[in-house]
């Protein structure tokens, strides 16, 4: 009978501390701010431009230009082909007026490392 007691306190510790951490976390997500939210809001374009990737309808200027100047690559990423593209690319973000952000947590709707803010 104790027995089961304990197991039953440990279900209900763990169920409140499930909620605690839930009703915690929902704030967090709901509060994106910056570049790097759902929906792409400053219209980043990713460095380099990589090959076979579609362009954005609203494509700003400074991404167009970036593309003409650095053809979009096919090497894989960490190869010396793909950091001269980042390289170059960088190099045009910022000389067209762009600043270039490093994105530290990739996900399915911003997977490359460095982007140009136009």
């Amino acid at each position: 009978m104790k027995l089961k007691r304990i197991n039953m306190m440990k279900t209900w510790l763990v169920v409140v501390a499930s909620l605690i951490l839930w009703i915690i976390a929902v704030p967090a997500q709901a509060a994106c701010s910056g570049c790097l939210c759902p929906g792409d809001p400053c219209n980043l374009c990713p460095l380099p431009a990589i090959e076979g990737a579609e362009s954005k309808a609203d494509e700003s200027v400074i991404c167009a230009k970036i593309k003409e100047a650095v053809p979009p690559t096919a090497f894989p990423r960490g190869s010396n082909e793909h950091f001269d593209s980042l390289d170059q690319s960088v190099i045009e973000c910022v000389k067209n007026g762009g600043d270039v952000i490093v994105n530290s947590r990739r996900n399915e709707e911003f997977p490359s490392k460095h982007y140009c803010k136009p």
